[in-house]
């Protein structure tokens, strides 16, 4: 299989494209992944959805995604740590190069990064009018996590927080995106989202090991870097053993529907992944199989269950 290409100038030459590339819209699938969930656990529930409102929620939820994907660019090219990263494994590891390839400056990726987040301030204020005053709450701490995870003084990921982070992060866009149906809190998307949160965090947690030495160089202390490349491979078996096994708990006792066991089946391509990653935790080369099966149980997690809720 052909080695994807880094971005160059001449490839991005349209500037449309140049920053569309710069939100790595490749990831931004997981987030959507989240919305169907948030949106299948309050229909499930039998409300009826707005398409308006669900609409406007998913366009809220992949520029907020996508504003924190170019933040999170801006202050690694600042700390030096994409420069630094030989080892990495383009295009899941070591950022979207766009700035070392000299295809963006870092003043204009920061700017850009910022006007998206100022965007999501817009269209959360108006989900805010047209369901309630609390989804604030649940927009400042989406933000604040977004922006924290990469920027001082927070830094989140530097200081081996950065799982705790994206794990809220991603709870976060599937109990929001239930309020703005439900108007209210509800038990029902912490339940089915937690553990799709903690396989998003698992794929964040991998990526790490390719960039452990950059990282290091550069005093960005992770998790992986604080352990250690064969000692971290319990990390990422502990974050995907919670995942399925608060599924697995709520299944059991009812709380989810007997359909959501079949969310389990992606079980299987995170013990692939998890063998790859026992045999190649210092060899970051290695390592494209294992991140590649991470992302798929995550997404392939959150479309079963999703499933699951609608049917129940």
């Amino acid at each position: 299989m052909p080695v994807p290409r880094e971005p160059s100038l001449e490839a991005l030459a349209n500037p449309v494209l140049r920053y569309f590339a710069a939100t790595r819209p490749a990831f931004l699938s997981v987030t959507i992944v989240g919305v169907l969930l948030g949106l299948a656990g309050a229909a499930g529930s039998g409300l009826r959805l707005d398409p308006a409102v669900a609409t406007v929620t998913l366009l809220f939820a992949l520029v907020a995604h996508a504003g924190a994907n170019v933040i999170n660019d801006y202050y690694d090219a600042l700390s030096g740590c994409d420069a630094a990263n030989t080892e990495r494994v383009f295009p899941f590891t070591g950022g979207s190069r766009l700035i070392q390839n000299g295809v963006l400056s870092p003043s204009a990726t920061g700017r850009f990064g910022y006007a998206l987040l100022l965007a999501v301030v817009l269209a959360g204020l108006w989900l805010t009018v047209v369901s309630d005053a609390r989804l604030l709450l649940i927009g400042l701490a989406g933000l604040l996590v977004g922006w924290a995870y990469s920027a001082p003084p927070c830094r989140l990921q530097s200081r081996g927080l950065g799982e705790f982070g994206i794990t809220s992060a991603w709870l976060l866009v599937v109990v929001g995106t239930d309020f703005v149906q439900r108007h209210a809190f509800s038990f029902v998307p912490v339940a089915g989202g937690l553990g799709f949160a903690l396989l998003v965090a698992s794929v964040l947690y991998i990526n790490q090991f390719p960039d452990i030495g950059a990282d290091a160089k550069v005093g960005k202390r992770t998790l992986v870097v604080r352990c250690g490349a064969p000692a971290a491979r319990w990390g990422y078996l502990l974050i995907v053993l919670l995942a399925y096994g608060w599924v697995a708990a709520l299944a059991f006792a009812g709380v989810l529907p007997r359909f959501a066991w079949l969310s389990l089946l992606p079980i299987a391509a995170s013990a692939a992944a998890t063998r790859n990653l026992w045999a190649n935790a210092t060899r970051p080369s290695e390592l494209a199989p294992a991140i590649k099966l991470t992302i798929l149980a995550a997404s392939l997690h959150g479309l079963l269950l999703a499933m699951a809720l609608l049917i129940a």
